[in-house]
């Protein structure tokens, strides 16, 4: 599996069932590609919140035990993977505070606010304190510093933001679920067969359970989980879609449906084409596990060359590319692939793999590879060059991408393989159903929606927390 890429984070949330924390539990369990740094969940019984978070994947946070001491009706929970803020304890998610007199909210968000570091730093001075360095404690201070507000604090909190956030809130007496306007990340409504309704991330996590997919929370939407059950208002109009087209190409469960379409279908389609655009000669098609299987099964079956497996994961490692350091990825790397040497010793072998972001981690694949004897490696990746950072919640740090400096060929020479192609942009547009335009696509052609002139980047929070104390 890829190690060069890393994202997002998922989220959870149910109201109306005694078993919510284990069915937040059970969610965040089916969303675990979506983050594997920490894992939170929160909990209302009605007069109070209660939650745990802790570093490590959700059955090493969670406990029985621990599941046991989380009661209530109403339920959030979040995995995580950091794009703002460092891998420790005091940013893992839900973050729950306390404000107003007795307020209490728990926050869970996928995305990344471009403008955090300006609002910390107008809250910080006027004698704000913070206790962590995500841009989600952000959030938290403007609804503290609107809940006095005549009109609807919520709203008015969510007016200052600006970048690509899906977050669910938990109140006392409600859950709010909110998509920013231009629906960068996904998040979608369920119902129970009791009647309850639930918000995720991904589909895959209303499947655990058998809840009912309702329909995707809108941009621009609040949607509010309560006792009335599932109620709407609007906190700004829905802009041109900026639907993150990453989710379909890597970050998201294949069985997961995303902005429309099944996320295994697209992948396939992904595959098909790359086969239109780069035949080759060879005696395999083979995936990069996993996330290369889908479009190496739709390039063979384009192509007609014989699908193997050659390249097998080890399932106890997890998914290498969540890993903070280059140091921890390759390590990882070796210890989470190992190649089948009599499938590929002497053969001429087509590796499809999703992406190719820093480049060093892919260069040790296709070593390994190599190492264990394949005669040829052609290797085809289903989406274009990525030259552009993601401001938006993918950590893709400009300065690190191999193909920001380099050509095609120089990254094929880097790599030392026979062959390299990329799909085309047209030909990755191709494989999803909505217009071209309502996806974003920046990290492939640097045309951003927002301006990112000072976007808040995976450490810049950080600094500004560590000169706090010096």
């Amino acid at each position: 599996m890829s190690s060069e890429k890393k994202d997002k984070c998922g989220v959870f949330g149910v109201w109306g069932t005694p078993d919510s924390a284990q069915l937040a539990y059970t969610a965040l369990y089916a969303q675990q590609h979506r983050g594997q740094e920490s894992a939170g969940i929160a909990v209302s019984d009605g007069e109070t919140l209660n939650a745990h978070a802790g570093m490590g994947l959700v059955a090493e946070v969670f406990s029985p035990a621990v599941l046991d001491r989380l009661e209530g009706a109403a339920a959030i929970g979040h995995n995580r993977y950091s794009t703002t803020g460092s891998s420790r304890a005091c940013n893992a998610q839900p973050l729950l505070e306390e404000f107003g007199g007795g307020i209490q909210v728990a926050v869970a968000h996928n995305g990344n606010l471009i403008n955090a570091g300006l609002l910390r730093e107008q809250y910080e001075q006027n004698g704000h304190i913070f206790h962590t360095s995500t841009d989600t404690e952000v959030i938290v201070h403007l609804l503290a510093y609107h809940h006095l507000s005549k009109s609807d604090p919520l709203v008015q909190a969510l007016d200052h933001l600006h970048g690509a956030y899906s977050l669910v809130f938990l109140f006392r007496d409600r859950i709010e679920a909110v998509r920013d306007p231009w629906g960068w990340r996904p998040l979608v409504i369920g119902q129970l067969d009791n009647g309850s309704f639930c918000v995720a991330s991904e589909t895959v996590a209303l499947d655990t359970f058998g809840a009912r997919f309702i329909r995707e929370v809108e941009p621009g939407e609040i949607v509010t989980l309560s006792d009335r059950g599932l109620e709407s208002r609007r906190f700004a109009q829905a802009q041109r879609p900026a639907h993150c087209i990453f989710e379909h190409i890597y970050l998201a469960n294949p069985s997961s449906n995303v902005f429309g379409d099944t996320v295994q279908m697209v992948r396939e389609k992904l595959g098909e084409v790359l086969a239109e655009e780069a035949p080759v000669a060879a005696d395999y098609v083979m995936p990069m596990p996993d996330s290369g299987r889908s479009a190496a099964l739709g390039y063979a079956r384009r192509s007609g060359i014989e699908f193997r497996e050659g390249i097998v994961p080890n399932r106890y490692v997890g998914r290498t590319f969540i890993q903070p350091t280059q140091a921890q990825r390759d390590i990882a790397v070796n210890l989470k692939l190992n190649v089948v040497r009599e499938v590929v010793r002497d053969k001429r072998i087509i590796v499809v793999e999703d992406s190719i972001v820093r480049g060093t981690t892919t260069r040790g694949k296709m070593n390994q590879l190599r190492r264990a004897g394949a005669r040829e490696i052609h290797l085809r990746i289903s989406c274009p060059p990525i030259r552009h950072g993601c401001y938006f919640g993918i950590d893709f740090a400009e300065s690190q991408l191999i193909a920001r400096e380099r050509s095609v060929s120089e990254i094929r020479d880097f790599l030392e393989i026979e062959s390299l192609h990329f799909l085309s942009h047209e030909g990755m547009l191709n494989c999803v159903s909505r217009p071209n335009d309502h996806y974003c696509t920046a990290c492939f052609s640097g045309d951003y929606r927002l301006n990112v002139d000072r976007p808040v980047t995976k450490l810049s929070l950080e600094r500004h927390q560590l000169k706090m104390f010096t």
